[in-house]
Parts: C-alpha cells; structure tokens; sequence
C-alpha cells in the first residue's frame, strides 16, 4: 500500500533509523540533517537482528543507545524506542509524520545487509524516499579492488591497496540540530530488559568499561598522547596499558573509524612505526567486512570449503571445552584471558590468539565453539572480526595461519607475560594474594561452575608438546586423505 501523507511538506522532516552509529559527530545522517536543515525523528528497533544478539553484545548495546539518547535530548531530540519488523514500523511512523524520508548509516555484515535490502525495498514499495549513507567503515567494502577487478583474499595486497585510499574527514558534532515538533509515541526501553541474561554479572563488567562518544574520544585522545609512538613495540604484551582499547566505541559507532584514521596522519609513518601500525589493525577490521561482504559464509562456515572434512570436535558440552571456557585449563595465559573476558566483556589481542590457537589446535575442537562463546561475552563483539580471527586462527579461513603453526602457549608466556603479571591479575589461584579484578571473576560467572579462589589451581589438561603432535598428525592425514596440500 502506497503511503500519501496528508501534509502539505512531506519533506520537513525525516526519520532517523538509529543502529550502530551512536554519535554526533562524523554521522552522515546528522550531517544531512544540519545541511539541508531537516528535523530528524530519530527511532531506534529491537528487530528479530538486535534480539539474535548474545548477552553481552546486546547489554552493551542497550547502553550505547542510551547515551546516545541522552546526548541528542541535550540538542532538542529524542530517540524513539519501538519493538518489532523495522519496514513496519517505519512506515508507520512515516505515515504518522506525514514524511516520506527515511534515513539510515549502512551497514556491512551480511545478516545487516540482508535485512537492511529487505527494508529497504519494502519501504520503496510504499512510496517513501530512503537514502542510505556510508560510515560504519573506512571505505565501502566494494570500492578496494585488486588489478583484476576482483576482491582481496589475502591481507597484505590488502593493506597496500587500503592505505593509499582518501578516507572521509572527520566532521565535528554539530553545536544545534533543527528541531521537530512532533514526536511518536516511544516505546520504554527498560521494558526490554535487553541486559536481562546478564543476570548480576552487569554490575561487575560496567566497572571495567565506559560508554559512549565523549569516552570514546578522550580514550582516543590518551591513546594518540600516551601510547601509540610505542605501539607497534609494546602491543602484544597484556599486562601493559599499550592498546588503543577503542574496539567496543568502533563496534557501536561511539567513534568514527574516519578519526581513529585521521589520528595516525599527524605522524611521520617512515619514522615513526606505532601509528602505522595502530592504522593497519583499523584496516585488518576493513578486511574482515571486504571478506564478509564478498564471501559472506565467512561469519558462520569454514571461508576454505575443503576444511569441511576436518576432524574437530563438535561437541559444545566436551569437558575439555567447558575447562577452556571456565579458565580451568591449568594454561596459566589461557586462563588468564578467558577470565578477563568473562569478568570486563574484553580480551587483549594477543591473548585472544592464544586462547583461539589452543582450544582449536591443541584442543582440536572446532573454532565455532569458540565462535559463539566469544559472540556470547564480547562488549566488543563483532560478526566480521570475530569470525575472521577465529578462522585465521584455526587455519581455515583466508589470509590464515598455517595449521602447521601452533602457539605454544608457555612460549608465548615467556615472550609476552614472563613475569606472570596478567596472569596473577586475572587468575586468583596462582597469587597468595589475590588481585580485585581476579576475585570479580569468581562474582560474575554462574554458581553451577561451582568454582571460588579457594579450589586449587587444575594442572594442565593436555600435555601441550602432545596435544601439538596430535593436531600436526590431525593436519598430514587430513591433507593426504583430501588430495589437498595446505598451507
């Protein structure tokens, strides 16, 4: 059915479709806005997608959204809150407004981008305008191409291609919005309980983070004076405070990757390595969303159809799994890390790797589990990042590590934590004095684990120089049996 407003000027205002873009500046949308002097009714919809999210992504994001609410009250808007198929309620309000404009940032995962078609066709239907702006991303997935016209399946070529790329200008937020004087009625947010699985352990992962475009600039801010000069050198090692640490405002659009660009520009990158550096891991992320958006089965199959043979185990309930996703392996790094992620919603990088190479390698259990876990407890969670990291970690996916190379978790304790400082400051049981942040761990995870600081510490699960010999002879018959000779 067609929609004819019943209003004279059914341009004066447009609606505002709020996802993952919570900010005011470097938003296309709010830029549009303050350009053509158009009112917004910003709506934001707990669709099918939204609920599909795991706990931790979803709590977090019902955070994000909030602030952003209270941010755009202090310019004169307001978000309305609906619950519901977004193309309906779209229409809906349009009709209501009497406005045919409908709004929105792009996203590029592929359950966003299928949904979002989807709307959008839906609303063209019904005679309403939509225009769709960029800025989730550096650069629009589809404009980075190789010499052959074709997409970039290893990320060096990549890199090369990307860093020669004009990337958009931040813009400021705007001081003043134009003003719309007639709202929707709202649904109320909290009804939604949207933080609800988190159950009690909300009150403890708030302590380790902030929320919001104002915290995600001045984290910026103290990142580009503190730390990223050092950045390529002191990175990897966890117990430091040398990341930039902005991957849960990139996640919600609480910071524009254009800054977070733009920030590395104002250094000399052939003397300086840590910006270069900070601005290659920007465009690793670019590079999982270029995958996902030309081979989308990234987020949820083996990238490499041949892996589909490969003998890992399946099994989400296996002992071995519940030990690595408790921080009970007896690997002190492992453990440090799956527990840091369970008490702060975050992991360091490094530590990521390691816990990814050791339950799909040394574990030999498929990388999905893994996969889910992390898409479960992630404040940062992201669907192209986190899958390509898992398959880059477990071999299966492009640009990946060789399954030949297996962290070797004490190696990689020696190398990043010798003196065990993350690993006392997350595992309660290896210090006579335990640590807060180790002992919040044991207030967030649930009482069927039945765990406390005082239960000994496990020995190791797997003897690791055997757990290595049974992947790596895993890996020959596989490739011998699959004709295939992988790398």
């Amino acid at each position: 059915m067609t929609i004819l407003p019943n209003v004279a000027n059914v341009k004066k205002s447009a609606i505002y479709w709020v996802r993952k873009d919570f900010r005011l500046s470097s938003n296309l949308v709010i830029q549009k806005s303050v350009t053509n002097n158009t009112p917004l009714i910003p709506v934001f919809i707990l669709d099918d997608l939204v609920e599909s999210y795991g706990s931790c992504p979803k709590w977090r994001l019902s955070l994000g959204i909030k602030k952003f609410d209270e941010s755009l009250k202090k310019l004169g808007l307001k978000i309305i809150f609906r619950k519901g198929n977004p193309s309906e309620i779209l229409c809906q309000i349009a009709m209501q407004l009497g406005t045919t404009q409908i709004w929105w940032n792009r996203l590029y995962d592929p359950d966003s981008i299928q949904r979002d078609s989807k709307v959008k066709s839906q609303l063209i239907q019904n005679g309403l305008e939509v225009n769709t702006f960029p800025g989730h991303l550096l650069f629009e997935p589809h404009t980075i191409e190789n010499k052959s016209g074709d997409y970039f399946k290893v990320f060096t070529p990549f890199w090369k291609k990307a860093r020669t790329q004009t990337v958009q200008l931040p813009i400021p937020a705007p001081k003043k919005l134009p003003i719309n004087q007639n709202w929707p009625q709202s649904e109320d947010i909290e009804t939604w309980k949207m933080g609800e699985q988190m159950q009690h352990s909300s009150t403890i992962v708030k302590k380790y983070i902030s929320i919001g475009e104002e915290a995600a600039h001045k984290r910026l801010l103290h990142f580009i004076d503190h730390s990223i000069l050092d950045y390529k050198k002191f990175r990897d090692f966890p117990f430091m405070e040398a990341t930039s640490k902005l991957s849960q405002y990139l996640t919600y659009g609480e910071i524009s990757p254009w800054d977070c660009w733009h920030a590395t520009q104002n250094f000399n990158w052939d003397t300086s390595q840590g910006p270069e550096t900070f601005a290659k891991e920007l465009v690793w992320r670019e590079f999982g969303y270029h995958l996902a958006y030309y081979t989308p089965h990234i987020t949820h199959k083996n990238w490499r159809s041949s892996w589909d043979q490969f003998p890992w185990c399946t099994d989400e309930s296996d002992q071995a799994v519940n030990a690595w996703k408790h921080g009970r392996t007896g690997i002190k790094i492992v453990d440090a890390g799956m527990r840091e992620l369970a008490t702060t919603g975050l992991m360091h990088n490094r530590t990521r790797m390691i816990a990814a190479s050791f339950l799909t390698k040394h574990l030999m259990k498929h990388w999905e589990i893994g996969q889910k876990w992390f898409a479960e407890h992630l404040v940062d969670w992201d669907p192209a990042s986190n899958a390509l990291g898992w398959q880059w970690a477990a071999g299966s996916g492009p640009d990946a590590a060789p399954y030949f190379r297996v962290f070797n978790p004490d190696l990689q304790q020696m190398r990043f934590d010798q003196n065990m400082l993350y690993s006392h400051k997350w595992v309660a049981e290896l210090n006579p004095n335990p640590t807060p942040q180790s002992l919040d761990y044991f207030k967030v995870i649930p009482k069927s684990w039945m765990l406390s600081p005082e239960k000994p510490y496990p020995p190791p699960i797997i003897e690791l120089a055997q757990g290595r010999k049974m992947a790596l002879e895993a890996y020959q018959k596989w490739k011998l049996a699959s004709g295939k000779h992988q790398n």
